[in-house]
């Protein structure tokens, strides 16, 4: 493991390390589920009930989840505000932009609630993006030898968008369904190869054994996944970070949403496109040439 890499067991513990603007809910989704167990109590609570957690002060909110003061103070400090006050503050100015739930129980009702839901959300998607994370990733993807993309589970439509969207820009990348075959493929990649990793949850065994080959082998690593202080994120040279749509970690199990990641995954590659310059734009022209090609007159 190269030096100052993290333990694929047991995960460095951080803060809040994205956009100094993020919502409250959004530092919370992203650094969940891996907060201290008396940490995510009161996340949970502030989450549950933002309106009771303005009116609260630490000691209130401490008796209610029963944790130390102590503890709710830690809290709002590993979301990245300087005590609970500051938390407070931004439990105000998100209360003040959320949306009335929709009394219209039809299914087209049920479909808009979903889609206002997502609209009020989908700004939360590059809250814990950073200019230097994204930039190395893109670096990574341009300069690698080979790329290899693994994506398992309810993620794996994603890593196969990300493979097409790759080659179509240029930048030719390999993408293996088989556990066994990714591990193996993973274990003969160098140090000038990026392996990327999608994992909604970052906690998937199999995609993490394929990560752990990846950098037995001396490759880059490179996920792209909902929680912050995940194994996954931890153990990756470069993790893009992209809080889950859901507003828990069970709601993320329940009702996963893949939605935040798709846009994430089509922004890095147009950008990947715009940082190759001439070799991008070439690329593109041929993929719009083979479409206008395959495309026939009604």
């Amino acid at each position: 493991m190269p030096s100052g890499a993290a333990s694929w067991k047991d995960p460095v513990p951080v803060v809040w390390s994205g956009a100094a603007d993020a919502p409250l809910t959004a530092r919370i989704r992203a650094l969940a589920p891996s907060l201290h167990a008396g940490e995510r109590r009161v996340a949970e609570f502030v989450v549950g009930d933002l309106a009771l957690a303005i009116e609260s002060t630490a000691q209130d909110l401490a008796d209610a989840v029963g944790v130390g003061r102590a503890t709710v103070v830690r809290t709002a400090q590993t979301l990245g505000y300087d005590g609970f006050p500051q938390l407070r503050v931004a439990a105000a100015q998100e209360l003040s932009h959320v949306h009335v739930a929709s009394t219209d129980d039809t299914l087209v009702g049920s479909l808009r609630a979903a889609a206002d839901r997502f609209a009020s959300r989908i700004g939360d998607s590059v809250a814990a993006l950073t200019e230097e994370s994204l930039r190395s990733a893109i670096s990574a993807l341009d300069e690698a030898g080979r790329v290899l993309i693994v994506a398992n589970g309810l993620s794996s439509p994603l890593g196969l968008d990300l493979q097409l969207r790759l080659t179509a820009a240029g930048r030719p990348a390999e993408i293996l369904h088989d556990a066994l075959a990714q591990r193996i493929a993973a274990r003969q990649l160098s140090a000038n190869d990026v392996c990327v990793i999608v994992s909604g949850s970052g906690a998937n065994e199999t995609s993490l054994a394929v990560a752990r080959a990846a950098r037995d082998a001396g490759a880059t690593v490179l996920s792209i996944t909902s929680f912050a202080r995940s194994a996954l994120a931890s153990g990756s040279d470069t993790a893009l970070v992209v809080p889950s749509m859901s507003d828990s970690f069970q709601d993320e199990l329940l009702h996963t949403s893949r939605v935040a990641l798709v846009l994430v995954i089509e922004t890095l590659v147009d950008s990947l496109i715009k940082h190759r310059g001439p070799r991008g734009r070439e690329a593109r022209d041929a993929v719009l040439r083979e479409l206008g090609n395959a495309l026939s007159e009604p």
